[in-house]
């Protein structure tokens, strides 16, 4: 099916990986979450039965579009992105839609009018990007979504990203592992909180935490003294913060610390992003916590600047770095691959709902105060200067 894709782009007429003559795959999970499909792993290719004549760089617009720029992250993910593709000789269009769904409608829409051969969409609202992809479909153009699988479409024929029911188990096995739950009496206090609710990959980052915390919330050790920690992880969206807002998690965290801890201390929090745990490291700042005294575990996911400082200053306790660098890497290389008329490599299958995607996957690391200096600033991620080391 990639080998297909590959040999379409590369005469010119695009073929439907996701879609076309193959028969959905069965719905293997939930709109909330998508996991990987039973059978994935290493996704072996046939290659083309002919070697198509490679489409030329110079003639193929890549369309890239980003969430927001307003976010270290995302904008880390299109520059790398678009830098990679330019020097292999694409043509590139990067897009930021800050958080605005319609926005991203319109970028998208545009690329295609330009020509675009591929489009790489890291989405803000799938629902609401179903009308363009069909469009994009009917155009012929691959579509590959990044990080943030699309769901409920059969357009969409490749996704890459990194192991996202992985990101939260390793937020929640840190916790356990720290307070020691498996011996502790309790009652430990604690608080959760989940990413947006109208993005896939919360769901899934606060599923693989909840996984490993709920038994010991359903023991005692664990309490939850502001009543916001959901019976299940599929009710996820009872504490979630829309669009990842810094502002918003503080103001969720001020108004828990206020109404439920004025005789107890909150010793440990779950924060699926590192956005969030900003957010939540101030409100804890109001409150009086000092580090070194009081302050509870935090965690966070992606290594933005101000988190990693944070996390040297004890603020934060540790991030689930995900180097997009690598991811970036990965779509170029995807990218190249269809372009050139070559089976497309892939090591994992989700489901959206609708289909199963052939995935690129990549794992990410837990960064702690101790493994700053070797995971983010050995590997010139972050310079010593810029973290103040």
């Amino acid at each position: 099916m990639a080998a297909l894709a590959g040999a379409a782009l590369a005469m010119g007429a695009l073929a439907a990986c996701g879609g076309g003559g193959d028969e959905p795959a069965d719905d293997t999970s939930t709109t909330e979450e998508a996991p990987p499909a039973d059978d994935a792993g290493d996704v072996e290719e046939e290659p083309a039965d002919e070697a198509p004549p490679a489409a030329n760089p110079a003639d193929t617009l890549v369309g890239i579009t980003m969430p927001a720029r307003s976010l270290e992250r995302w904008n880390r993910d299109g520059a790398k992105l678009q830098e990679l593709l330019d020097g292999m000789g694409y043509q590139t269009d990067l897009q930021y839609a800050e958080n605005e769904p319609e926005t991203q409608v319109s970028q998208l829409e545009n690329q295609i009018n330009a020509g675009a051969k591929i489009l790489v969409v890291a989405s803000i609202d799938s629902e609401s990007l179903a009308p363009v992809l069909q469009t994009a479909r009917d155009e012929g153009v691959i579509i590959i979504a990044y990080d943030r699988l699309l769901m409920n479409t059969p357009n969409v024929d490749y996704y890459a990203t990194f192991d996202n029911a992985g990101v939260g188990a390793m937020q929640g096995e840190y916790l356990a592992e720290t307070l020691e739950l498996e011996t502790a009496e309790g009652p430990i206090y604690f608080e959760a909180f989940a990413g947006s609710d109208d993005d896939n990959n919360a769901g899934l980052f606060f599923g693989g935490a909840w996984d490993v915390l709920q038994p010991y919330l359903e023991s005692g050790v664990l309490e939850c003294a502001s009543g916001k920690c959901p019976a299940s992880k599929e009710q996820w969206t009872d504490v979630a913060i829309h669009a990842w807002d810094t502002a918003a998690a503080q103001d969720e965290m001020e108004t828990r610390l206020n109404s439920f801890y004025t005789d107890n201390k909150v010793q440990a929090v779950l924060s699926p992003n590192d956005s969030l745990a900003l957010g939540i490291a101030q409100a804890l700042d109001s409150a009086g916590y000092v580090v070194g005294e009081d302050y509870p575990l935090l965690t966070g996911q992606d290594g933005d600047e101000a988190n990693v400082k944070n996390i040297i200053a004890g603020k934060q306790s540790m991030t689930v770095f995900k180097d997009t660098r690598l991811l970036a890497a990965a779509v170029a290389d995807l990218v190249n691959q269809l372009a050139s008329g070559t089976a497309a490599t892939t090591n994992a299958s989700y489901n959206n709902d609708i289909q199963d995607v052939p995935t690129v996957q990549l794992d990410p690391v837990v960064v702690t105060a101790d493994s700053v200096q070797t995971i983010l600033v050995d590997s010139d991620f972050y310079t010593a200067e810029q973290l103040g080391l």
